[in-house]
């Protein structure tokens, strides 16, 4: 069996978070391996139901989402994981449960400027948090503690999506996770 590895996308909303780790499993689909993507939008929906945005509750959606990548990696799956999760202790607790576990566990910062996100706004949150719709958005009225030390920061202005995807394969295959 091949070794998974859960790789880690966080960044602020409309970075590119899912929209590479996407490009990336397709890639490594494409070379045969299990490889899946735990998209936070879609594991709220379907996981974290009912929890909201406060503090508590954004960590115990991320530690769910880092649970679920845990036991997908440690059977051999790549597990791409683009969430915020804004908040560097509840990423923290991730990588010490893969460390406890002892499957990898890559971190990686999609470092998009907030005025590039703003500007993308692909679910439309900047839009309604400008009009007073919505509070607590991740980088305006809401922290993102930015990765100190990521394996991998991706700077996707003026970056295509494959040449971002082209990186993340490159940090599997520097930690020998592609084969």
């Amino acid at each position: 069996m091949s070794t998974g590895a859960t790789v880690w996308l966080t960044g602020l909303p409309s970075a590119g978070k899912t929209t590479i780790a996407r490009a990336a499993t397709e890639r490594l689909r494409a070379q045969g391996r299990r490889a899946e993507v735990l998209d936070g939008d879609e594991v709220r929906e379907f996981l974290s139901a009912g929890l909201g945005f406060s503090r508590a509750d954004r960590d115990t959606n991320v530690r769910r989402i880092g649970f679920v990548a845990e036991l997908l990696a440690s059977h051999g799956v790549v597990v791409l994981v683009p969430v915020i999760a804004p908040y560097a202790e509840s990423r923290e607790a991730v990588r010490k449960r893969h460390e406890a576990e002892g499957t990898a566990y890559l971190e990686v910062h999609v470092a998009t400027p907030l005025d590039v996100c703003a500007d993308r706004d692909v679910k439309g949150l900047y839009a309604r948090q400008a009009a007073g719709e919505l509070t607590g958005l991740t980088g305006v009225d809401d922290p993102y503690e930015v990765p100190a030390r990521p394996d991998l920061r991706i700077e996707t202005q003026g970056r295509t999506v494959e040449q971002s995807a082209d990186a993340v394969h490159a940090l599997l295959a520097e930690r020998g996770l592609t084969a």
